[in-house]
């Protein structure tokens, strides 16, 4: 049992905490992955601090400096990506090739960014003044703090903090007390990198208590936070009475319908995809399947038979294609969720409890049939690998019940028709649309983002980060 105890990163010196948060392995909870330090309230205070004294040195940093330390850590976590896959499959129960996917993804992104230090552009304009030249500059925000979820336990760190480094902030990153170790893997390369101190940081533990006090200070300029609808409405308010700048990413009851026109084996690999792997637990899956009247029993069948098919196991046995769910409150709440949708007359295909030795939170995926769109299970998001299947009369009825959530993340389409595409890209309500692709998976370089209660801010990754990273200065020149 790996027991070594790994500390919080605040200006450069790894500091211990008062108590220890384990790192349990979902997979085998006999396993823990290790003991990771909770940041104390004065420990909150010291690492705002020094972010808030590194900022203006490292604000007005040569761009060479910074292409050159993203560009290393992109380079140092491609070196790793075995290590950090095992890491974290063990800590998070995302099977290894699922990880590996992950973590080159982080890669990726410092990669992409390290070449976004070298296009930060601004305009210089005439004045309708004769004489004066006016110049439109970005400059960064300042101390900007970073709240990542345990699902994506270094993508999403990647993508909060190497945009907030490349436009010149300061950043504190307060990851998942459920998932830490791939944060902390993370702190470690960039400091080896040559960060310097104070201009990235490290604190851990419980959202309620660190996350909180982080989101309150004074000294943080801007809050960047992924979770739940009910967290990011708190974070929202707080930012908003304190002034601060606010980005928030809040999941998903993502739609994918499937008409009588798509490819039956198509539509069936893009939802197997979408609903169940990374077992269903990402914003971005497919938790609602409407489908039209024409191909539904044929769609539910063979769907039923490829999800049946599916093989539940430990995440680091490369034969398993589902792993756990990430802890003992997910699994329940799963549960209670396929026992709600019975009591309201859906019936439940798959979802049983999976018997796996030293491991008691499996599953196995399930199929909810002869569901209404006003069910709960159509209206919540559960985050687990389970999908319900809505039936319609046709496309324009399909289209109506996809838009008829608080929620609009991501929506997909199958279908062999482009104009019925083109009508679904203008008329649904989601800040991402896929077509005859699973609703989750998104590229790097493109903006992520959701309409009404899914996401609130400027779009996250790509070029369009720095809409949030950053603000405008225009400057007249006489």
């Amino acid at each position: 049992m790996d027991t070594l105890r790994r500390n919080n990163l605040i200006d450069g010196e790894w500091l211990a905490g008062e108590d220890y948060l384990p790192n349990m392995n979902p997979s085998d909870t006999k396993d823990i992955e290790g003991h990771y330090a909770e940041a104390t309230f004065p420990q909150v205070h010291l690492v705002i601090s020094a972010a808030r004294k590194a900022f203006p040195a490292w604000s007005r940093s040569p761009l060479m400096e910074r292409f050159t330390l993203l560009d290393k850590i992109a380079d140092k976590i491609s070196e790793r990506q075995d290590d950090l896959a095992r890491q974290l499959a063990r800590e998070e129960g995302k099977i290894l090739s699922e990880a590996r996917a992950e973590v080159m993804r982080a890669a990726q992104i410092f990669k992409f960014f390290a070449g976004e230090c070298l296009r930060i552009r601004g305009e210089v304009v005439d004045s309708v003044r004769p004489g004066v030249d006016v110049e439109i500059t970005r400059e960064a925000i300042g101390v900007c703090v970073a709240i990542t979820p345990w699902n994506f336990p270094i993508a999403i760190p990647a993508w909060k903090v190497a945009p907030a480094l490349a436009y010149g902030n300061c950043v504190i990153l307060k990851p998942s007390e459920l998932a830490p170790g791939c944060a902390w893997s993370l702190a470690r390369i960039i400091q080896d990198c040559g960060a310097p101190a104070g201009v990235f940081n490290l604190v851990m533990g419980d959202g309620a208590s660190v996350g909180a006090k982080l989101i309150a200070s004074d000294g943080v300029d801007a809050v960047s936070f992924t979770g739940s609808q009910t967290t990011g409405s708190m974070v929202r308010r707080i930012c908003a009475e304190s002034g601060k700048r606010v980005q928030l990413e809040m999941g998903g009851k993502n739609p994918l319908v499937v008409i009588d026109d798509a490819d039956l084996d198509k539509a069936v690999s893009v939802a197997l995809n979408g609903a169940f792997f990374s077992t269903g637990q990402r914003c971005t899956a497919s938790s609602r399947l409407i489908v039209t009247d024409g191909i539904h029993d044929a769609f539910v069948a063979a769907l039923t038979k490829k999800m049946v098919g599916l093989t539940v196991g430990n995440a680091l046995d490369d034969k398993s294609e589902i792993g756990p769910v990430v802890d003992d409150r997910q699994f329940r709440k799963n549960m209670e969720a396929l026992e709600r949708a019975r009591r309201d007359g859906a019936i439940v295909v798959g979802g049983e409890p999976v018997e796996i030795e030293n491991g008691n939170l499996y599953m196995r995926p399930a199929l909810v049939l002869g569901t209404r769109p006003d069910m709960v299970i159509n209206q919540e998001e559960i985050f687990g690998p389970i999908a319900s299947i809505l039936r319609v009369r046709d496309y324009e009825e399909a289209l109506a019940v996809a838009n008829d959530v608080p929620f609009g993340l991501s929506a997909g389409l199958c279908t062999t028709s482009l104009a019925m595409a083109r009508d679904f890209k203008r008329r649904i309500k989601a800040g991402m649309v896929m077509i005859n692709l699973p609703t989750a998976g998104v590229d790097f370089h493109v903006p992520f983002g959701g309409v009404k209660e899914s996401s609130y801010g400027p779009r996250e990754q790509g070029s369009y980060a720095k809409d949030f990273y950053t603000v405008m200065k225009t400057t007249y020149i006489g």
